[in-house]
């Protein structure tokens, strides 16, 4: 099934948060907090503002975001357990510094 998302949303796939500390001590999963980073998997046309103009997201599809703690509906589409958010709730965008594109 596709989903498409409506007006100024997106679809966010959470990314799973290291299973280890930098100490190498293991986190049981009863104590993990859900992961506040994610990637969009799907974005919506955008939002209209005042005078009807259509106003386009400043995320796509892929890029690698951080959102609030309580941000978003959790759903379950295909399979897979996503959020579905407004741009708005999404903090920021990760990009990759130099010296990582440099070494890929």
């Amino acid at each position: 099934m596709a989903f498409r998302p409506l007006h100024d949303r997106v679809v966010v796939k959470r990314i799973d948060a290291e299973q280890k500390t930098a100490g190498g001590i293991i986190i049981p999963d009863t104590v993990k907090e859900k992961p506040q980073e994610g990637e969009i998997v799907a974005v919506g046309p955008g939002a209209r503002d005042e005078s009807g103009k259509l106003v386009a997201l400043d995320v796509k599809v892929g890029d690698r975001v951080l959102f609030g703690k309580w941000s978003g509906t959790e759903v379950k589409i295909d399979g897979q357990d996503l959020l579905i958010m407004k741009e708005s709730d999404i903090l920021g965008v990760i990009e990759a510094s130099a010296s990582s594109k440099k070494a890929a």
